[in-house]
């Protein structure tokens, strides 16, 4: 079973990443702690009650298609119903269109407890988020008439349709295609696939976000446009009109997220399915990304919930299952196995893992709030930077660490973890998904290098180094000896980050840019190693008004995840240093030849 950590989430939002500042602004002034507090034990319970129970239902039945159409696991349905009904949907989006105009960091603290619940239904609203930011920015004032407020409270759900077979990550290749119909709408036609949740039985529409060219687009990515194309079209008073040109002709069987339909989409057996544009012709790419953008940071944030629950289920099985002698204990029978040196550090490196993928998501959703109610220029360009800086680091370290604590998870189980009905295994293959989609670890990493680390010349990267710095001196300031070598820990691994980061400008700005993508992988997890030591470290230093446990808690985390996995970082500079010369010496196709 799975129970929201309420306290230790709330903790994070205010004390270490910053809700205390959103707090402060005219914007959210009304947000006061007993409210964020009831917003988060009801997003926890209704995680913990309604969600978490259907997740192995979900992972057994799947999502079948039949007759053209898609059938979602039993009792998911009426789970999404209670959902909208309890206004989750529209957390985010503005008041205007019906929602509740609320931060991003409490959207991410509640996608994390929805996510713990079950990853397979978490991702659907997800994405009907996206659509609705998207719409939000893009859109003309009578596609958000016709469509948004629907999306916003639920009764229609959103797609994002990029990825065709020959177009993985490369847009470039996309060959989709719209034509002009001469009334303001086109006719949209081509295949889409890996489209999550294309077709289902939730909701009675499906508006699907569809990326197309034009025949007189630019090559390349400057000619893509986005296209908004509903499963049924919209009559002028609202309801629902003919079934548009667009079927679902597959459902991919998968390593995880079973129940999560996955559909190829065909657009256009009849002639062009009918689309509006999104925004501008040829400028589509700059709308999807608002959805990219939103949707990178809810996968990290995947990776989060998973860890989460994988993490509890592991402790729970650790704390029941006996075997041997633990060290040190005395009377008859076999030790419960928590009480093994090892599994006591799987456990630790699994809670560790999951509260600095935490923190970073919540710093990252903080920063996009920050930018959202920048009073002047200079304060929006700080956080709009900051934002970008953290995207790629929240999506891919919280991924990787989801598949590692989901790992780790099976290993505490031994034998029984291998066994499909102990559940741990699914934690794992649910897991697994989310450093590929919305763009690749590795993307995430060329992302960082190549456009991030450059922003303001290279100092915002700089200043936020020397952030990093300043808690350092905090925690050696503090003079507390239940640190141990935080303090020293934290001092080299942000030391080894300028240096891999002084690195990295260089070979930019010198043109090497195979070099610096050679070390790009190991860059990112460095900074995020580096970052999570301190925001774990800044959540010990916070936590002195607390209960002692609390404080002692938060300070062992801190330690053991600086004294053993932020050890990493001297490795990461040299790979980042030194790999480049022999990985581009490699010949992958000589040796497949």
């Amino acid at each position: 079973m799975y129970r929201a950590p309420v306290d230790e989430i709330a903790f994070t939002l205010k004390h270490v990443c910053g809700l205390e500042d959103l707090q402060k602004t005219a914007r959210h002034s009304e947000l006061g702690d007993d409210l964020v507090e009831a917003i988060l034990t009801e997003a926890g319970r209704f995680a913990a009650e309604e969600i978490a129970p259907l997740n192995s239902v979900a992972d057994t039945c799947g999502t079948p298609l039949k007759d053209g159409e898609v059938t979602t696991p039993p009792g998911w349905r009426d789970l999404y119903h209670a959902w909208i009904e309890g206004g989750w949907n529209g957390l985010s989006a503005s008041p205007e269109t019906g929602g509740q105009g609320l931060p991003q960091m409490l959207s991410a603290a509640a996608l994390e407890m929805w996510n713990s619940g079950s990853m397979a239904f978490a991702i659907g609203p997800t994405l009907t988020m996206g659509a609705i930011e998207a719409m939000e920015k893009h859109a003309s004032d009578e596609l958000k008439a016709r469509y948004l407020e629907k999306l916003v409270s639920g009764q229609w759900m959103g797609t994002m349709n990029l990825t065709e077979p020959q177009a993985g990550s490369d847009l470039n290749a996309l060959k989709a295609r719209a034509e002009r119909n001469g009334d303001g709408t086109y006719r949209i036609s081509g295949q889409k696939i890996f489209i999550t949740y294309g077709d289902h039985d939730l909701t009675d529409n499906i508006i699907h976000m569809v990326l197309a060219r034009l025949p007189d687009a630019p090559a390349g990515t400057k000619g893509i446009s986005l296209f908004l194309v509903p499963k049924y079209l919209v009559n002028d008073d609202g309801s629902l009109g003919a079934r548009n040109d667009v079927r679902v002709a597959g459902v991919e069987h998968k390593m995880g997220i079973h129940g999560s339909p996955t559909c190829t989409m065909i657009y256009g057996d009849d002639g062009g399915a009918t689309g509006w544009l999104i925004g501008e012709e040829n400028r589509g790419l700059a709308c999807m990304f608002t959805m990219m953008n939103n949707a990178r940071l809810a996968v990290g944030i995947q990776g989060l919930g998973v860890a989460e629950r994988a993490y509890q289920h592991a402790l729970k099985y650790a704390v029941e299952r006996r075997q041997g002698r633990a060290p040190g204990d005395k009377g008859d029978g076999m030790s419960p196995i928590a009480r093994h040196p090892d599994i006591k550090r799987m456990l630790l490196a699994m809670k560790s893992r999951t509260q600095v993928a935490r923190a970073i998501c919540y710093a990252c959703a903080h920063a996009i709030d920050m930018a959202n109610v920048a009073g002047d220029d200079d304060n929006r360009t700080f956080w709009s930077e900051r934002a970008g800086l953290l995207t790629p680091i929240a999506k891919a370290l919280s991924t990787d660490f989801g598949v590692e604590v989901a790992s780790l998870g099976v290993q505490i189980h031994g034998g029984m973890g291998y066994i499909e009905e102990t559940g741990a295994a699914q934690h794992l293959r649910d897991a697994r998904i989310a450093p590929i989609y919305e763009g690749t670890n590795g993307i995430q990493s060329i992302d960082l290098v190549l456009r991030k680390l450059p922003l303001s010349d290279g100092e915002h990267i700089k200043g936020f180094i020397a952030e990093l710095k300043a808690v350092a001196d905090e925690v050696a300031a503090s003079n507390r000896a239940e640190f141990g070598a935080t303090a020293e820990r934290l001092m080299a691994g942000i030391a080894d980050l300028s240096e891999a980061t002084d690195y990295m400008l260089a070979a930019r700005s010198e043109g090497r840019i195979a070099d610096a993508l050679c070390g790009a992988t190991p860059y990112l997890r460095l900074a995020g190693l580096a970052l999570g030591g301190v925001l774990l470290a800044r959540g010990a230093l916070r936590s002195t008004g607390e209960a002692a446990s609390r404080l002692a808690e938060r300070t062992l985390l801190a330690r053991n995840f600086c004294e053993t996995t932020l050890c990493e970082t001297a490795g990461l500079k040299a790979d980042i240093l030194l790999s480049a010369e022999a990985i581009q010496a490699f010949d992958a196709e000589a040796l497949a030849s």
